[in-house]
């Protein structure tokens, strides 16, 4: 699928992911993940701002936040102004990103790692981005470990890359190990299906 028709997919989706910010059932998992961002954070894919309820005030100094949907981007900006945060937009796919080694304290993902194009080239970058004695935080889903859900997840997969730009089957635990980011930190949920990282970057 090609960025413009993944773009339009998502630009479709502003509306939905604007009325569930605060009522998804994975708010729980994103308070406990986000509240301890700090300093320079880095948000990719930020959507609709869904983590803005959940950062500390007192210790966010700025928020870098990227998403290539510009719909998203203008539910993202009535957010940050709602909940009083300091962020800068950058609308961008994350391929085209170009930021200097070592310039953030926090880089933030969640739920995104199921739409990228270069997964393992983004977890590189993100952590080429972090500061060394900086933070990765992660809340994405993918490949179940139980076989009759996985099988599904397979199955459903081409459906859902079609109508929503998400992969169900790619294996996320799989993708950090092989990539220069270092697990300090890991729940998991829902038979495996999503994982909650809180990591460094390997430097």
């Amino acid at each position: 699928m090609n960025n413009k028709k993944l773009i339009k997919k998502f630009d479709n989706q502003a509306n939905t992911y604007d009325r569930i910010r605060e009522k998804e059932i994975q708010r729980k998992w994103r308070e406990k993940l986000i509240k301890v961002a700090k300093g320079s954070v880095l948000e990719v894919a930020v959507g609709a701002g869904g983590n803005f309820p959940f950062y500390n005030h007192e210790e966010i100094k700025k928020i870098t936040a990227v998403d290539f949907s510009p719909k998203m981007l203008e539910k993202a900006r009535v957010a940050a102004d709602q909940y009083h945060l300091p962020v800068e937009f950058v609308e961008s796919d994350i391929d085209q990103l170009e930021f200097e080694e070592n310039r953030f304290d926090t880089i933030v993902s969640t739920l995104s790692f199921c739409g990228y194009l270069q997964p393992l080239q983004t977890l590189e970058n993100l952590s080429k981005w972090c500061k060394p004695m900086g933070q990765i935080l992660l809340l994405e889903h993918g490949i179940s470990s139980n076989f009759l859900l996985s099988t599904l997840q397979k199955v459903l997969d081409p459906l859902a890359v079609r109508t929503i730009g998400c992969h169900q089957n790619r294996n996320i635990m799989k993708l950090i190990s092989l990539s220069p980011i270092e697990i300090q930190k890991v729940e998991h949920h829902w038979l495996d299906v999503f994982h909650i990282v809180w990591a460094k970057p390997k430097k």
